[in-house]
């Protein structure tokens, strides 16, 4: 404690930080550094796409339908779904405070592909010309 703050900084060591180690850019990580060979590049490359594609979609029996119109009810919803793709387990029509329909209903298929067959089937369109 017999130093000055300027002679605590001037003899303190410079360039290293506090915290943890920082990873690089997602394109160093990928390309890794500038001296590595194209080919260990391109090994890391094709690596990271596999994982990317690796996820593939699971079969649903789940699915959120919205931008209903407020007079649809729960009955139609079921009526509809249980006719054009198959049993359903449950339907729910979200409500507000006021006890009116938000537009969006859950629908619960009892087969597991169901949910989407039905996302194959209606997403972005229009049902009932509404």
């Amino acid at each position: 404690m017999d130093k000055s703050l300027d002679e605590v900084i001037a003899t303190r060591p410079r360039g290293i930080r506090r915290g943890g180690a920082r990873r690089g850019s997602a394109k160093s990580q990928v390309l890794g550094n500038a001296g590595a060979s194209p080919a260990a590049r391109a090994q890391v490359a094709s690596t990271v796409a596999t994982k990317a594609t690796a996820a593939t979609p699971q079969p649903a029996d789940k699915i959120i339908v919205s931008n209903l119109p407020q007079d649809v009810n729960e009955v139609q919803i079921k009526e509809l779904f249980h006719s054009t793709v198959g049993p359903l387990r449950e339907v729910t029509l979200h409500y507000d405070s006021q006890g009116r329909s938000k537009g969006v209903a859950a629908v619960h298929f009892q087969k597991k592909g169901d949910g989407s067959k039905a996302y194959q089937q209606y997403n972005n369109r229009l049902i009932d010309g509404s």
